[in-house]
């Protein structure tokens, strides 16, 4: 067996292995150095060369929503041709001695029965006539026929987690406004003389923070995804609910001291567990999201709606101790996927996106 074969064998086991971790394989993958993560890098860094041209805060949003689909769409794409080049390579080492009567036996010419083989097109203008050939194309069949089946069979999987992902998202509009905000969620529940409903309400985000830290473990890509609206994300939606529950457990009146606990714990452990997924080291934010002023206006903010923050050094410090195991790592994840954090506070004069449209 020649050298040329032995380096297309290892390029096919290499390929087939990455795609088996990538897709198949339901946990993450500690290792770095792989085919699927220096393709995602890569198109990052492409990306991140567009956004210097592209000023409109609409349009680099629209821009920015391309990258994952596209980049998985790529990646199928450079799976496919990696095994065309890696099967022609064994093909032309191994001697598959190509009959094509109308065409010169070239590597080309390998590389084109490499292809229609791949996706079983089976043309039959070049057929292999030794044994080791037609072996060999009876393999590479097989391989392209579960490759396409993979495509076929694990997109739709990528977008239904993207889609359950995104009703809770788009639930938190009726919530905490748009962009959320944890003042805007608790105060319109003081509103409503409802803090009760906290506790329905934290239970269904602590369900969906584990349902976001399995599908987005195993599959990274699908934090690139961006929702529909671009003063909504995964990311805001997650550090809402983290803000939420650290000001239920600094104090509070609402019986929902329990389930904010329990979610806190999975969404900071979501957080922390796709920083190293996407090997994101925590930092801390460029800019306080809560100063030491902006807490007496909260404070002010939920007092009018009836709803009582404890105050007073022990409490703000129990808050900051809250925030400190979050918020670097919500930060990190903002810088690394360009997804803004949200306030504590809403501005003054939001609208709810319901509340608007492009003829309002």
């Amino acid at each position: 067996m020649s050298l040329t074969a032995v380096a297309g064998a290892i390029l096919i086991v290499l390929i087939l292995w990455d795609a088996f971790e990538a897709v198949v394989l339901p946990r993450r993958v500690t290792r770095r150095v792989r085919l699927t993560v220096v393709h995602f890098r890569l198109l990052w860094l492409i990306w991140g060369l567009g956004l210097k041209v592209v000023r409109n805060p609409r349009r680099r949003e629209s821009f920015l929503s391309l990258y994952a689909p596209l980049s998985l769409m790529l990646l199928l794409a450079t799976w496919a041709a990696g095994l065309i080049v890696g099967f022609a390579m064994m093909h032309w080492g191994l001697g598959s001695r190509l009959v094509a009567p109308e065409v010169k036996a070239s590597f080309t010419t390998t590389l084109y029965f490499s292809g229609t083989t791949l996706f079983t097109l089976g043309l039959g203008d070049i057929i292999p006539s030794s044994p080791a050939g037609r072996l060999l194309t009876v393999i590479e069949a097989g391989t392209g026929f579960g490759l396409l089946a993979l495509a076929i069979g694990y997109l739709p999987v990528f977008y239904q987690s993207f889609a359950r992902r995104e009703t809770e998202v788009s639930m938190l509009d009726e919530w905490a406004g748009s962009p959320p905000t944890a003042g805007t969620l608790v105060s319109r529940l003081g509103r409503w003389q409802d803090l009760s409903a906290l506790s329905g309400f934290l239970t269904r985000w602590e369900q969906w923070a584990a349902e976001l830290m399995e599908s987005h473990i195993s599959y990274p890509i699908l934090a690139g995804f961006r929702s529909q609206h671009g003063n909504q994300s995964w990311l805001a939606g997650l550090t809402v609910i983290l803000d939420t529950c650290a000001l239920v457990l600094v104090g509070i009146d609402s019986p929902a001291q329990r389930e904010a606990w329990l979610t806190f714990a999975i969404a900071r452990h979501a957080l922390v567990d796709l920083c190293q997924v996407l090997n994101t080291p925590p930092r801390a934010p460029a800019a306080d999201r809560l100063s030491a002023e902006g807490l007496v206006q909260l404070r002010a903010m939920l007092a009018e709606s009836g709803v009582h923050l404890r105050a007073g050094p022990e409490a703000d410090a129990r808050l900051g101790e809250l925030r400190k195991m979050y918020e670097p790592y919500a930060a990190a994840l903002s810088r690394r996927l360009l997804m803004p954090l949200p306030a504590w506070m809403a501005p003054a004069g939001a609208k709810d996106n319901w509340m608007k449209s492009a003829w309002t």
